[in-house]
């Protein structure tokens, strides 16, 4: 079904408005990240890694819990006020994060961070899907993961900032904040439902979740989606850390190094993933699984090179591999998933997969924590991650795609 010349750049203007809001959504978790030690050092409360991994997972378990909620919300009001209400509410929180004076307030600004942003991902790509069919998803979808990967390449220099007497880490969270108040406003002026909302009615209840746990495909879809992404939350969590006490460098550089070249990698992995996608699923059904299960299969090798790697460019190579991986996968997981339910469940489901994915996620950042506060080696924990993986790729390929749900 082709879009009019009208729809087709309102279609691509949603994305365009969009970016931004990813881009802000994640700036702020690599910012925590990439600022560890100057937080660390101001809030001498959070005396060991194991407590700073229950920092970064009060935001991941909030996410988590409530995406269902925003998805299932999504799916019932207007798409658009519910993004625009979650980037409003994300800007308070940012603002909040900055001024937290212990260890148990920074928890409250991170988990209640994770309310707010659990609205967006559901919502907007849920949006997207509606604007974009089958012909071009999966690359609308793929530039709009640009906006993550470039949001994360920005917080990996917020080290710099946390180091600069005339910045620090509280003014870098307070400016954030009120960047997304004021993209908040002509958000909300120029973004747009589909006109012609392809949902015939909205469900109620058990009508939205029924069909999704009965689901065989969407369920293997959430487990897929689930096992590659705890890998994912590690390598952007703690590899600023790794990097700084591995190879001795500052904390700027140990940010900027940590992020900057897998993200640019995710950028080229997430265009031509989604490309690719869109091509091969013209010819085969399950295209869009096969790209993605490439990308992941990507992850194995990258995840055991950074482990064991003794050189700082050795591992930046590594995690170029493991960042062209994961834009196949990334940008692929919401178009796949439009191929098991109709355009009624969508955000519901990513909210779903959003629960068990990111709580796994939550789970992994705090036992990671642990397992270094016991001097497990880094490559077994990296080897354990990367059997993981491999374990996801027999699980895509049991996925089946709906026909008629691939237009």
């Amino acid at each position: 079904m082709g879009l009019s010349t009208s729809a087709q750049r309102t279609a691509w203007l949603v994305v365009i408005l969009l970016i931004p809001v990813a881009l802000l959504n994640y700036l702020d978790r690599q910012m925590l990240a990439a600022m560890k030690l100057s937080m660390v050092t101001e809030l001498p409360d959070i005396a060991t890694k194991a407590r700073w991994g229950l920092a970064l997972a009060a935001f991941k378990w909030t996410y988590a819990l409530f995406s269902p909620v925003g998805g299932y919300l999504a799916d019932r009001v207007s798409r658009r006020h519910v993004i625009c209400v979650s980037l409003f509410v994300w800007s308070v929180c940012t603002w909040a994060t900055g001024q937290a004076r212990d260890f148990e307030e920074l928890l409250w600004a991170r988990a209640i961070m994770g309310v707010s942003e659990a609205f967006y991902m559901p919502a907007a790509l849920a949006l997207i899907a509606d604007h974009h069919l089958g012909p071009t998803r999966s690359r609308a979808i793929g530039f709009h993961q640009m906006g993550v990967y470039l949001g994360v390449i920005a917080g990996g220099f917020a080290g710099y900032a946390a180091d600069s007497p005339a910045v620090g880490w509280r003014n870098a969270f307070a400016w954030c904040g009120l960047l997304g108040v004021a993209y908040a406003i002509p958000l909300f002026l120029c973004l747009r439902d589909r006109p012609d909302d392809p949902m015939p009615e909205k469900p109620r209840g058990q009508a939205t979740l029924r069909p999704l746990l009965a689901n065989r495909d969407f369920l293997l879809l959430v487990v897929y989606f689930t096992l590659p992404a705890m890998a994912a939350w590690i390598v952007r969590d703690w590899m600023p850390d790794i990097l700084r006490e591995r190879f001795g460098l500052g904390q700027g550089k140990a940010g900027v190094s940590a992020v900057l070249y897998w993200q640019l990698a995710a950028i080229a992995g997430a265009v031509l993933g989604g490309w690719l996608a869109d091509r091969w699923t013209r010819t085969q059904l399950r295209g869009r699984i096969f790209v993605s299960a490439i990308g992941t299969s990507l992850l194995l090798p990258a995840l055991f090179g950074v482990g064991n790697a003794t050189d700082l460019g050795v591992a930046v190579l590594f995690l170029a591999l493991f960042g062209l991986g994961w834009g196949f996968f990334d940008g692929n997981s919401m178009p796949i998933l439009c191929q098991l339910v109709g355009p009624e469940h969508r955000a519901t489901g990513y909210g779903l997969m959003n629960l068990i994915s990111i709580s796994c996620g939550g789970f992994a950042d705090w036992i990671f924590g642990a397992l270094r506060d016991q001097e497990m080696p880094l490559n077994g924990i990296f080897g354990v991650f990367a059997g993981i993986a491999l374990l996801s790729v027999f699980v895509a390929l049991r996925i089946r795609p709906r026909a008629e749900l691939s237009a």
